[in-house]
């Protein structure tokens, strides 16, 4: 499968524990935000990787709580050097 290097970022932190809340109106979801485990907000996640992520599977929400890594996720990412130090 063909993910971008911003896609990959952030499976890379969502697989490290990190979760995607997001707002909805109505039914559409027109703000998220991307929140590592140690409580840090990523920039580079953006409503359009968002939408990419989930149109492709990669992420998935249970019960209408924030969007997490899902298992075609987790075989999809690269393993990347963790620097947590």
């Amino acid at each position: 499968m063909n993910i971008s290097r911003t896609e990959q970022r952030v499976l890379h932190v969502l697989a490290l524990g990190g979760r995607i809340e997001h707002a909805r109106s109505g039914k559409r979801i027109d703000e998220i935000l991307c929140v590592t485990r140690d409580g840090f907000i990523l920039a580079d996640c953006t409503l359009g990787v968002f939408q990419r992520l989930r149109r492709k599977r990669l992420i998935a929400s249970e019960g209408g709580g924030p969007y997490r890594i899902s298992r075609l996720g987790r075989l999809s990412v690269r393993a990347q050097a963790d620097n947590q130090g």
